[in-house]
């Protein structure tokens, strides 16, 4: 009976020039479900040190700048028209803008992913959507994505994180200006603005 195939390890990530991870370990890393791996990570994190944490956060980061995790990817518009009703729904890559704008700011870059939710936002500038359904259930996921961006740009800043200022400030100003446009067009075809958390939590904000 043949052996099972396994996933060599190697070529995934680039070694740190300091040390190297184990061949077995890295076997396991390849090979595991990607729900089991995120299982383990939890628990790692969660039963040692905060230095652990600290240290797993910096490292995300490097990779995320690595991979210019805050550009759009080429298909950027998230939402499409249907017809013959003329209103929205979520498009495929929702899911992939939203996500990397979770990476980031789940890395503690919350100001990096408000440009990737501004253009989401205003992804809604001209659109109408049924106030139930797909639609209205994806816009309230992205104002708690918004309000969480938003604290975690807050983190950013009291943590001295920050290597260019005018580029955050500019950042900031980009989702405010897309929220003000998202309400002025929703208030033109009577709809409800969906983004009523993120626009409050940006207010608040003296930034």
């Amino acid at each position: 009976m043949p052996s099972p195939e396994i996933t060599p390890a190697h070529s995934y990530e680039p070694r740190a020039a300091s040390g190297h991870v184990n061949l077995m370990v890295d076997t396991l890393i390849a090979n595991m479900r990607p729900e089991d791996l995120r299982a383990i990570m939890r628990t790692l994190l969660a039963t040692h040190s905060p230095a652990l944490a600290s240290a797993f956060t910096d490292i995300a980061r490097a990779r995320l700048v690595q991979i210019n995790a805050q550009a759009l990817p080429p298909s950027s518009t998230v939402f499409v028209t249907t017809s013959p009703s003329g209103l929205s729904k979520p498009a495929p890559s929702l899911e992939e803008v939203l996500k990397r704008a979770r990476s980031l700011y789940g890395a503690g870059m919350g100001f990096a992913s408000l440009s990737l939710l501004a253009s989401i936002v205003r992804d809604t500038w001209g659109r109408r959507w049924e106030a139930e359904g797909e639609m209205i259930d994806a816009l309230t996921m992205i104002d708690a994505d918004i309000t969480q961006a938003l604290q975690s740009s807050r983190e950013e800043l009291e943590g001295g994180r920050i290597a260019d200022l005018a580029a955050a400030r500019a950042a900031a100003a980009e989702l405010r200006e897309a929220l003000k446009g998202s309400d002025a067009e929703v208030t033109t075809w009577g709809g409800e603005f969906p983004f009523e958390r993120g626009a409050a939590s940006m207010d608040h904000w003296k930034f």
